[in-house]
């Protein structure tokens, strides 16, 4: 096969990008931090404020994990489902995951305003947000899973996983409907998006699964060129479509209810991201396009975080309006792109 050295220099520039993005997301903020201080306090060096360092490692490097996973995670999923579903406006909600998760928190949140008792008070804890999100995220995808049985059409199962979300988000404006206007507002809130709630704890616990999804991919990534063929070219060259719809299924919601469950429903960077990646590469081989994108994801979510900081501003933007002003004059140049194709 023919070396090809400019994807080796792109995927080097990606790559420190990404370094020098993670290191300016944790020194920028409301409080400015040098950088040569950032990097004392990450190897541990005694001559550092204690402040700073507190900052450093116990806030930033934890945010700055998290939206290296989440804009990563997301780029995975929304590549995985435009390749599965052969449908560029594909994204890793589509099968109804972010609604699950919402309506998980939804019920937690805005369930408490008319049931009350204990509930208000576990609608309080963001581990229980996380919680309920996660339980919400994985019941939808225990039915996609039913569903995905039954359904041989990839087809089917996009636009049944849209009449899920649908179902969900129907629930949820009744819930909204009854609940007080401070629970309304949390939920709000909590639909913003944020990277900056999470405790170690948390950051291990989404690094695990995200691994986790990251090794039921390994077997199917020889099959992802062929699905692009359609199934029945798949079916030819002897790929075996159960199996691989199924692990990409499993791995994608996995990685959506996680990101939704800890950062909340974040828009646009599963869907723009993998377009971006094609764009710059010029390839659809996923050996490359997959690691490029994960790369790409992550650094459009760094920068996503660090302008939503505000630097030298107390004001931090929800960060869903941040990766929406990225991903939706992408998404409105695909529509007239697509618009030229049928003409």
């Amino acid at each position: 096969m023919k070396n090809n050295p400019p994807y080796t220099i792109r995927f080097l520039i990606f790559f420190f990008l990404m370094v020098l993005l993670f290191l300016l997301n944790i020194s920028l903020g409301s409080v400015n931090i040098p950088l040569s201080q950032v990097l004392k306090s990450l190897a541990g060096a005694t001559d550092t404020s204690e402040t700073w360092n507190y900052i450093v490692l116990d806030y930033r490097l934890p945010k700055a994990i998290t939206a290296l996973l989440v804009g990563s995670g997301l780029s995975i999923c929304g590549l995985l489902m435009q390749t599965l579903f052969r449908n560029p406006l594909a994204g890793p909600y589509v099968l109804g995951i972010s609604s699950g998760a919402s309506l998980g928190v939804a019920l937690l949140i805005m369930g408490s305003s008319i049931v009350g008792g204990s509930m208000r008070v576990l609608g309080q804890s963001q581990l229980f947000i996380s919680l309920a999100a996660s339980i919400g995220a994985f019941l939808v995808l225990f039915a996609v899973m039913i569903v995905s049985r039954q359904v041989k059409n990839t087809m089917s199962i996009l636009i049944i996983g849209l009449m899920f979300s649908s179902l969900t988000s129907a629930v949820i404006s009744v819930l909204s409907y009854f609940s007080s206007a401070e629970n309304l507002q949390q939920y709000m809130f909590w639909g913003f998006g944020s990277l900056g709630n999470l405790t170690w704890n948390e950051v291990m616990i989404f690094t695990c699964i995200y691994l986790l999804a990251g090794l039921m991919l390994l077997p199917v990534i020889k099959s992802l060129n062929s699905l692009l063929l359609g199934e029945n070219y798949a079916k030819s060259i002897g790929i075996n479509i159960k199996t691989t719809k199924n692990l990409i299924l499993l791995a994608t919601s996995l990685l959506a209810g996680v990101i939704t469950a800890f950062a909340g429903p974040i828009a646009f960077i599963g869907l723009a991201a993998p377009h971006m990646t094609k764009l710059l590469l010029n390839t659809s081989e996923h050996k490359i396009i997959l690691p490029a994108a994960a790369l790409l994801g992550a650094n459009i979510m760094l920068i996503s975080d660090t302008v939503a900081q505000l630097p030298t501003s107390e004001y931090t933007l929800p960060i869903n309006a941040i990766t929406t002003l990225f991903g939706a004059p992408i998404v409105i140049w695909l529509l007239l792109r697509k618009k030229k194709m049928v003409l």
